[in-house]
């Protein structure tokens, strides 16, 4: 019990600083927001051979642990790793900066001039696993936004995500702007997300980043609303009319350029016309990749060595090199079954058909639609967002990846010259 209290201590102290600080973080200007990030950047590639000592321990627990090796590739921080993470802070710096901006403004009949100013959100929460780098990345973009960040990662990334947030820190205080705008939890007890979850009058926003079992157990325990998506059954049709060498080459990239992501090709809809054509190649590129196939009944005849797909196939997120097929007879069946099966993540079509690349645009209602290019691409850094804080599949209130603008909201300002309502 006494634990129990300490923690809701702890929790509800690190709530109220980072409170305080996200008041003067909206009095900063963009030049000592963006003098930050370029600063964490170099720290970040200046010390990356103690980070990825750090690293080491958590990689050297994940093995002992028999964690899957999609994990175990999602927590590894390499140089290039390392090198993506600055560069994605400095392209942050680089962003023009949203908070002030005043997105519309209009004239009333009385006279009132009435427009929309860009705000920070508050105090935002976020709850990950494993990748480390989405400490650095949620704190460049939550600073840039105005926003303090309390970063509650996963214990197989504990020394990792520790050391990250040192480094980021010392810049805040060296700098002499609060070191309170980025907190990352001390210890791994599940117990402070449950007392994160209940402080609706101090932070503002909760995005919870992992698997479905945290996203549903953080959104089922929490009273401050929740950024989420569920999971990535992300799909590519290949139309009648594809370029066939470019199906294979997008597929190929789709599956195994990183399976242990979100915005990996789950699901490949073929159609029918050129099924018998299309298969047997893509098959033998995947396979040469160790991907695992599973196959529809008309998949199968032309494929007969691969695995039978069953229903709860269609669903799953694998996040593994393993590979739904389903031949289609159209893309009206394609658009079918992603909105039957999918997860409104990201899904691609690869034609030459100019009306079937509008009508897979306008219909699929996912985060993120490609036209003959890889879902790979749903990400922020890749979209020009500098970085992102996640992928929403919830509409409200952002849809696809979350960026400098998906990090604020907007108020009403008014400019009068003495009008008084009637």
């Amino acid at each position: 019990m006494k634990k129990k209290l300490d923690t809701a201590i702890e929790v509800r102290r690190m709530a109220r600083k980072a409170l305080e600080a996200s008041r003067l973080l909206g009095r900063l200007s963009t030049a000592e927001k963006n003098k930050a990030l370029l600063t964490m950047a170099d720290h970040l590639e200046r010390d990356q051979e103690w980070l990825m000592k750090e690293n080491r321990k958590d990689l050297a627990a994940a093995k002992r642990a028999h964690l899957s090796g999609a994990l175990i590739d999602r927590l590894r921080l390499t140089p290039s790793v390392i090198r993506g993470t600055a560069e994605g802070l400095r392209e942050v710096a680089r962003l023009p900066d949203p908070v002030g901006e005043v997105v519309r403004m209009w004239k009333r009949p009385n006279g009132l001039m009435v427009g929309r100013m860009r705000i920070p959100l508050g105090v935002i929460g976020i709850i990950y696993e494993s990748r480390p780098n989405v400490t650095a990345d949620a704190s460049g973009l939550c600073l840039k936004s105005g926003n303090s960040v309390i970063l509650r990662g996963g214990s197989e990334a504990f020394h990792s995500n520790q050391a990250m947030g040192q480094v980021l820190r010392k810049v805040l205080v060296e700098m002499g702007l609060p070191q309170e705008a980025i907190q990352i939890f001390p210890h791994t007890e599940r117990e402070a997300i449950r007392e994160m979850l209940q402080l609706e009058g101090e932070i503002d926003l909760i995005i919870p980043r992992g698997g479905e079992e945290l996203i549903r157990f953080v959104t089922r325990h929490s009273k401050i609303p929740v950024i989420k998506h569920y999971k990535g059954v992300c799909h590519v049709f290949v139309d009648e009319t594809a370029d066939l060498e470019m199906a294979n080459r997008v597929c190929l990239n789709a599956k195994v350029q990183k399976p242990g992501v979100c915005n990996a090709m789950e699901t490949l809809l073929v159609h029918q016309k050129v099924a018998n054509r299309f298969l047997p190649k893509v098959a033998s590129a995947l396979q040469r990749e160790g991907v695992e196939l599973k196959g529809c009944s008309q998949t199968r005849k032309i494929l007969s060595h691969i695995k039978e797909a069953r229903e709860e196939d269609w669903t799953q997120e694998y996040l593994d090199l393993i590979l739904s097929i389903k031949v289609v007879k159209g893309i009206e069946e394609a658009i079918a079954h992603i909105a039957r099966y999918g997860s409104s993540h990201t899904e691609a079509i690869i034609t030459s058909d100019y009306e079937n690349a509008q009508r897979f645009l306008r219909e699929v209602n996912s985060s993120c639609v490609l036209v003959n290019a890889s879902t790979r691409f749903n990400d922020g850094f890749e979209l020009g967002l500098g970085a992102e804080i996640g992928i929403s599949t919830s509409k409200l209130h952002a849809f696809g990846p979350m960026g400098l603008e998906e990090l604020t909201t907007t108020k009403f300002i008014v400019y009068g010259d003495g009008q008084v309502r009637k």
